[in-house]
């Protein structure tokens, strides 16, 4: 190997080496200064629906004392 082939092959080890660490990416998990909140106004409206027979809508007219 020559002089020049040497100085690129450095010059390319070099750069590689540069650029790899460069790249190494840094992960910081922390707390939080402040709790954290979760405001949770919610709204729950329900409709139950019985459907009755028209034998027994008609024996509860009929019959005012059951209930």
């Amino acid at each position: 190997m020559n002089k020049a082939t040497i100085r690129i092959l450095f010059a390319l080890t070099l750069t590689s080496s540069v650029w790899l660490s460069a790249c190494s990416p840094t992960v910081k998990v922390e707390a939080p200064d402040k709790p954290i909140v979760i405001n949770m106004n919610i709204k729950i409206d329900h409709e139950i629906r019985i459907k009755v027979d028209r034998e027994l809508d008609n024996l509860l007219d009929t019959k005012k004392g059951l209930f």
